[in-house]
């Protein structure tokens, strides 16, 4: 977010001056799989477990 008087930058009380640029990226990329579903799909699908438990039942299945 930035201030009128200045666009762009970061408002005081948001101190970056500690912060390590890409500290937790190896890790989050290692652990991670996003896949993106489609708005229908997604409106059919309310929750990752929902999605996982779909996918297990077609896996189950043979399909």
């Amino acid at each position: 977010m930035s201030t009128p008087d200045n666009p762009g930058e970061p408002l005081p009380e948001y101190d970056f001056s500690d912060a390590v640029r890409g500290k937790y990226a190896k890790r989050y990329a290692e652990g991670t799989n996003v896949v993106v579903l489609d708005p229908d799909v997604a409106a059919k699908f309310k929750t990752s477990e929902a999605v996982n438990d779909a996918l297990r039942k077609v896996l189950d299945s043979g399909k």
